[in-house]
């Protein structure tokens, strides 16, 4: 993956992407007068990128890195940063904490990078936040939706850029219990994110006088839900919570109607998914009611032109995990411009209490007490085929300073 970012660096000048503007503040941080004949004189900004593109999340996985590639590009079209190109450094943590590790290693020992960004797996995220106070570099969570990473675990040089559990099981419970009832059955996959994901639906549940009647574990990585599913039935559920994601979400659901279980009436959702699930799904066989990070038909400018820059690019509509990947590699650039420098404590004190167009309906901000983004989050129905762009019904957009999740959690010292 090193060796072709590389190339795509050499190649800037054959790539697409558009004169496109990609938050209030670019216009005037990118003037491209002075900076384009400095873009190529300088060393590169070096970006090192970590998600898990040979786990089940690598579909996703794929999807975050288009997001950034945009990002990559619209900054080095307009003159780089600080005069100098930006090149993305791509590397595998295969959803493994140790090859996590490994990686982000050689890419501060080795490829020297200056920035971290990416992970999905809640463990994953957790030891590279540990290594990059350690050896003091910032880091840009994208995917992980673990509340520890802004919470007892949070650290001094760890940004989260992902809504957390909490933020979007208290956005997403109230349309459950609304559409399904509340006798609940919960599939959860046996990891971290799979046990904070049912930790976070249950305590949302708790207002909404939702009784749990089971709880089925199953591995990571599990293709086959139908005995699951099957005991979930038995249990006569008005909804099965799946706490799962990426191609064991896909998998499940390909269970649920394979068993035809809406025609039991009983119902189907969880705390997160999108478009990158209902893809490799199939439209057709999409269902339930889910928590969103981003929806294609969010109707604003800044979200807009993302949205073009990704067809230009990829030809297709991106999914809200290629704007994790887009939306946070344009706050890491920006923040670079506003410090002056690659530093990772001016970085930390540019992004500290920044408040930004996250290509969302309402302001965005990274919270200065535990570096969380406070954002938006959404609430969709799965469609059987497109709507407009995508095929979620948009049900709620739930304000970040509105959401009960988006407290802020007392156990972080930073």
């Amino acid at each position: 993956m090193t060796d072709l970012s590389r190339r795509r660096f050499l190649q800037l000048s054959a790539l697409t992407g558009g004169a496109l503007m990609f938050s209030d503040t670019v216009s005037q941080i990118l003037d491209p007068a002075p900076f384009r004949s400095l873009a190529h004189a300088g060393e590169p900004v070096k970006i090192g990128m970590l998600d898990p593109l040979s786990s089940p999340y690598k579909t996703s996985s794929i999807h975050d890195v288009h997001g950034a590639n945009v990002a990559m590009d619209l900054f080095n079209k307009r003159g780089g940063v600080l005069g100098r190109p930006v090149m993305i450094l791509e590397a595998d943590d295969a959803s493994n904490p140790e090859q996590a590790v490994k990686a982000a290693t050689k890419f501060i020992k080795e490829d020297r990078v200056d920035v971290l960004m990416g992970t999905f797996n809640g463990d994953c995220a957790l030891t590279v936040s540990e290594l990059a106070q350690k050896e003091n570099k910032l880091f840009m969570v994208t995917g992980s939706y673990l509340p520890e990473l802004t919470g007892a675990a949070c650290s001094s040089h760890t940004f989260v850029f992902m809504p957390n559990a909490r933020m979007l099981a208290q956005a997403v419970v109230p349309h459950l219990v609304k559409a399904y009832g509340t006798r609940w059955y919960m599939i959860t996959t046996s990891t971290l994110d799979g046990k904070a994901a049912a930790q976070a639906m249950a305590e949302a549940a708790e207002a909404h006088k939702v009784e749990l009647v089971g709880e089925a574990l199953m591995p990571f990585g599990s293709t086959d839900f139908v005995s699951a599913l099957s005991a979930a039935k038995d249990k006569e559920p008005t909804a099965i919570i799946l706490n799962l994601y990426g191609w064991d979400l896909v998998h499940a659901l390909k269970g649920y109607g394979k068993l035809e279980l809406a025609k039991e009436k009983i119902g189907v959702g969880g705390m997160i998914s999108g478009e990158q699930i209902g893809r490799p799904l199939g439209y057709a066989s999409n269902a339930g009611i889910w928590g969103l990070i981003w929806d294609p038909k969010i109707n604003s400018e800044s979200s807009r032109r993302f949205i073009q820059g990704v067809i230009d690019k990829y030809n297709h509509t991106p999914t809200s995990r290629c704007y994790l990947g887009y939306a946070a590699m344009t706050q890491i650039l920006e923040a670079i411009q506003r410090a002056g420098t690659t530093e990772a404590s001016a970085l930390i004190k540019a992004l500290e209490g920044h408040e930004f167009d996250g290509l969302k309906e309402g302001r965005s901000r990274f919270r200065a007490s535990d570096h969380q983004h406070v954002q938006d989050v959404l609430v969709g129905e799965a469609f059987g085929k497109e709507l407009g762009l995508g095929h979620y019904k948009l049900l709620a957009t739930v304000p970040g300073l509105a959401n009960i999740g988006a407290a802020e959690q007392p156990l972080c010292k930073l």
